[in-house]
C-alpha cells in the first residue's frame, strides 16, 4: 500500500551484564516458550524523574533500574511474570503480571504487593500492558494465552476513584496500549491479529466504533508502543527486529531497526532531556537500545 519507508539507524544504550544474567534456573515461563532459554527477557521501559529506566524481567520475576549512565541494579525480584510497568506521578510502580495481576510496588519497599487480582470477583486472564491517562485512570490489558484460536483478550479502566470498567472483551491477545495527546482515543496493539485497533474513548466512558487502524505483516505482531506529541505512533514489531513509526493518519514514517541482530524488539519508551530518545527493549539479547527522534515523546503521568 506505501513504499517502504526510510531507515532510522540505532545504538546500544545498555546490556544487562553477566552478573545479572540468570543461568541457574527455570520458570513456568520459560517452560511455555517453544524454544530458546533466555538469561534475561527485558519488558516494560518506563522512566522516573531522575531519567532512571526501569525495565522487567518476564521469566526471573524481576524488575531493574538502569542509571542515566547505563548501569544496571536489581530493584527487586519475586515469584510473578512482570511485563508492562509504569510509574505514578506519586512515585509509586505498577506492574502487569501476568501471573498475579496488577502489582504496586511503593517507594522503599523490598517486594510488589497485590493492587488488583480480580475484576468482578472473576480472576484476571493474565495481564499484559498498561497506560496512565493525566487524570490518574489506569488503562491495562488482560491477555494471557488468547489469539486467532481465543478472541476473549480484555481491554480494562480503573478509574482513580476506584471505579473498574470493561471497555472491551473481544480482542485475540491485547498488548501494548497508549492515549492518544488529547486522550480521545486509545491505540491498541493486537498482537495476534499483527494489527493496531483504533478505540474511541466518549466523555461517558464507553467505547464504540472500535476499528483496525494499522494492519501489520510479519513477525511476531506488535508488542509495546509509545506516542509523542504529535500523535506519531511508534510501534515495537516482535519477531521482525523492528520499530515502526506511523503518522497520526496511519502513514509510516519510519522503520527503526535493531543494531543487535536480535528480532525480539519487544517495548519502548521516550526518554532523555528532551524526550527525543526513543529507548527499545531488544529481549533476545538483553540490550536496550536507542533512536534519536524529531519529535518529542507524549509525557507519561510520571512526568505531568
Amino acid at each position: 500500500m506505501y513504499a517502504a519507508p526510510p531507515i532510522l539507524e540505532t545504538q546500544v544504550y545498555a546490556k544487562v551484564p553477566p552478573e545479572l544474567e540468570v543461568r541457574d534456573r527455570s520458570s513456568d515461563w520459560l517452560q511455555g516458550r517453544q524454544h530458546g532459554k533466555p538469561t534475561s527477557f527485558l519488558e516494560g521501559p518506563s522512566f522516573d524523574l531522575a531519567g532512571n529506566l526501569y525495565v522487567t524481567d518476564i521469566p526471573y520475576g524481576r524488575v531493574l533500574r538502569i542509571t542515566p549512565q547505563g548501569g544496571f541494579s536489581l530493584v527487586t525480584e519475586y515469584d510473578g511474570e512482570p511485563n508492562g510497568l509504569k510509574i505514578h506521578k506519586d512515585g509509586r510502580i505498577f506492574i502487569a503480571d501476568q501471573k498475579n495481576g496488577l502489582l504496586v510496588l511503593g517507594p522503599g519497599d523490598s517486594q510488589p504487593r497485590p493492587f488488583l487480582t480480580r475484576a468482578h470477583l472473576e480472576r484476571l486472564k493474565g495481564p499484559n500492558d498498561l497506560i496512565f491517562a493525566s487524570n490518574g485512570d489506569l488503562y491495562f490489558t488482560d491477555q494471557a494465552q488468547t489469539g486467532l484460536q481465543d478472541p476473549t483478550g480484555r481491554l480494562y479502566c480503573l478509574r482513580a476513584d476506584g471505579r473498574l470498567d470493561m471497555l472491551l472483551d473481544n480482542v485475540p491477545s491485547p498488548n501494548g496500549l497508549v492515549l492518544s495527546p488529547d486522550e480521545s482515543v486509545l491505540f491498541l496493539a493486537v498482537t495476534r491479529a499483527n494489527a493496531i485497533w483504533r478505540v474511541p474513548l466518549s466523555a461517558s466512558g464507553r467505547v464504540s466504533k472500535v476499528g483496525n487502524f494499522i494492519q501489520l505483516s510479519g513477525g511476531g505482531g506488535p508488542d509495546g508502543l509509545a506516542i509523542d506529541e504529535d500523535g506519531n505512533l511508534a510501534i515495537a514489531h516482535a519477531g521482525l527486529g523492528s520499530v515502526w513509526l506511523f503518522s497520526a493518519f496511519g502513514e509510516p514514517l519510519y522503520r527503526i531497526v535493531s543494531c543487535t541482530g536480535g528480532r525480539a524488539v519487544t517495548n519502548l519508551a521516550y526518554g532523555g532531556p528532551d524526550r527525543k530518545t526513543l529507548f527499545i527493549t531488544e529481549s533476545s539479547t538483553g540490550t536496550v537500545i536507542k533512536a534519536q527522534m524529531d519529535v518529542p515523546g507524549r509525557a507519561m503521568y510520571s512526568h505531568m
